[in-house]
């Protein structure tokens, strides 16, 4: 057994340890809280007692006072968090939602969610009475947390930074119904760090909020002018729906995966990766990579994939089905690597362990 392989085996013991201090520990708060414990240590509440007494931060207090609360009058949570099918970021998630009479239905759809699932899925279960549909710009203000970075530092420092808030919905009877945009100068020299996150509303709606430069706000009223004949009075999310249906286009096409693709005839040169070959690689391996993994799977990374010949086209391997499939670049870079060593690779693509410095990650 390899080294890699026993710590591994190490770590998930470690993991399950965690996961039955984990439930052994709210099972305990839940007994020490049914009899207010707290109360004759003199806190006002257990909330007080976690953070005050045991030195937990808000964030974390709430969390286990929430997941108390839930052990008490649900206690089948407990078994799901032992064993890890339920996470502790999804529990102030689920005490919205679950009751007496949809426990048992409702608990098994936070299983393996993480935090932003579990608030879809409340979305979904409790969607909003009123979705506004509005399109509003908002310059940044002045902000205490750290304003620059180097991502920020590489962008163009003329252009004003403003976010972009954009609710999308078929209600039009929320604020500013009119769905008009506005926006408002701001003086603030510094380059606030750039936001990107969406809110359900819905099971189909959200709310997106993202960070853009004031370049961006130029380029989107001119694509809505462009579009004003085909899509009259177009919302921001019909243009940007239309240039991400453009992007998906061409990166379909890339890929060979178009809708009446030709029927040219086969290259001459066995070693040429045609269109054909691209499309049913792409669909047979699902646009996923599949680099084993030594648990069993495959990473499965959607990110950053490519066309990897198993036998390499400069040991005679062929542009057939058969012998190409898809991997994220990293394990490309690492199939290469173990096929013709790293020295010769570093002349090309750099030290793979300093990719995943950068990145941090391998897909």
């Amino acid at each position: 057994m390899s080294n890699a392989r026993i710590f591994a085996d190490h770590l998930a013991d470690l993991l399950r340890y965690e996961r039955a201090a984990m439930a052994d520990f709210l099972v305990a708060l839940a007994e020490f809280d049914e009899c207010k414990a707290w109360m004759e240590l003199g806190y006002s509440s257990l909330f007080y007692f976690l953070h005050r007494e045991l030195g937990l931060s808000k964030g974390a207090a709430h969390y286990r006072k929430t997941a108390t609360d839930l052990v008490q009058g649900f206690p089948e949570i407990v078994e799901p968090l032992r064993d890890g099918r339920l996470c502790i970021t999804s529990i102030v998630q689920l005490a919205k939602v679950l009751t007496p009479e949809n426990r048992y239905e409702t608990l098994p759809k936070f299983f393996q969610r993480s935090r932003r699932e579990s608030i879809a899925i409340v979305a979904a279960l409790q969607p909003a009475e009123v979705v506004p549909h509005r399109d509003v710009v908002t310059a940044l203000r002045d902000h205490p947390a750290p304003l620059f970075t180097e991502a920020s530092a590489a962008l163009d420092m003329a252009v004003q930074p403003v976010e972009l808030n954009v609710s999308l919905s078929t209600n039009p009877e929320g604020p500013n119904p009119s769905g008009t945009t506005s926006a408002t100068q701001d003086s603030s020299p510094a380059r606030p760090v750039r936001r990107d996150s969406d809110e359900p509303l819905t099971e189909e709606l959200s709310r997106l909020h993202v960070t853009v430069s004031r370049r961006f706000l130029e380029k989107l009223e001119a694509a809505r002018v462009a579009l004003s004949h085909s899509q009259p009075g177009g919302s921001m999310e019909d243009v940007l729906e239309t240039g991400l249906d453009l992007v998906l286009e061409r990166q379909a096409k890339r890929k060979g995966l178009v809708e009446k693709p030709r029927k040219g005839t086969p290259s001459a040169n066995p070693a040429v990766l045609t269109a054909a070959v691209k499309r049913r690689v792409w669909t047979r391996d699902g646009g996923r990579c599949q680099w084993p993994v030594e648990s069993g799977g495959i990473c499965g990374s959607t990110v950053r994939l490519e066309f990897d010949h198993q036998v390499p086209r400069a040991r005679g391997g062929l542009s057939t089905t058969d012998n190409v499939r898809l991997l994220c670049r990293f394990h490309n870079d690492l199939a290469a690597r173990r096929a013709f060593g790293d020295e010769w690779m570093d002349q090309f693509t750099g030290n793979g362990a300093e990719e995943i410095n950068r990145t941090g990650r391998g897909a």
